[in-house]
C-alpha cells in the first residue's frame, strides 16, 4: 500500500513550526493562529464544534481559547436562546491579526503547490478532503470510545 502518511505529516509539521515562529511577532503562541482562523472564518461558534473542526478534545480547545481570550483576541458572548451556550468570537485585536494568518496560509499554499498545474492541485485538494473525511469518521467512533481493528 502507497506511504502517504508520513509525508502528510511531514508537511504539517513543517508548516506549523514555520507558522509558530511567525506567528510569535504578534504573541500568538503554538498553534494558536488555528484557533484564531477558525474562529474568525465560523463567527459565533462554540467550542465543541471547534474542537470537532480542528480534531482536538474539548480541554485542548478550551485551553487554547482561554490563552486566545487573555490576549483580547477572541472572547466568549452567550447565546441568544440558550444562556449556557457560550459562542466565540474574535475581537477588533483579532481580527487585525487574522489578515496575518490568512496571508501565512496563502503563502504557505502557495509553496506547497509549487509545480503544479491548477488542475493537479485541484485534484490533490479532492483526495485529500476524501482522506480527511475517511479519517474524520474513524476519529469520531474512537472518541466515542470504540476501538479500531487492525
Amino acid at each position: 500500500m502507497t506511504e502517504i502518511l508520513r509525508p502528510i505529516g511531514s508537511i504539517y509539521r513543517a508548516l506549523d513550526a514555520i507558522a509558530n515562529r511567525e506567528f510569535q511577532q504578534v504573541k500568538l503562541a503554538k498553534g494558536q493562529y488555528l484557533y484564531l482562523a477558525r474562529i474568525a472564518e465560523h463567527p459565533g461558534i462554540i467550542q465543541d464544534h471547534l474542537a470537532t473542526m480542528v480534531k482536538v478534545d474539548r480541554t485542548t480547545v478550551a485551553r487554547s481559547v482561554k490563552k486566545l481570550e487573555q490576549q483580547g483576541l477572541v472572547e466568549k458572548r452567550p447565546d441568544e436562546t440558550n444562556r449556557k451556550i457560550r459562542r466565540l468570537y474574535v475581537t477588533e485585536a483579532g481580527a487585525d491579526v487574522y489578515p496575518l494568518v490568512q496571508r501565512e496560509n496563502a503563502y504557505s499554499n502557495g509553496v506547497a503547490l509549487k509545480g503544479l498545474t491548477v488542475e493537479e492541485a485541484t485534484t490533490l485538494a479532492t483526495l485529500l478532503e476524501q482522506v480527511a473525511g475517511n479519517v474524520a469518521a474513524d476519529w469520531e467512533r474512537v472518541k466515542q470510545g470504540q476501538t479500531r481493528h487492525y
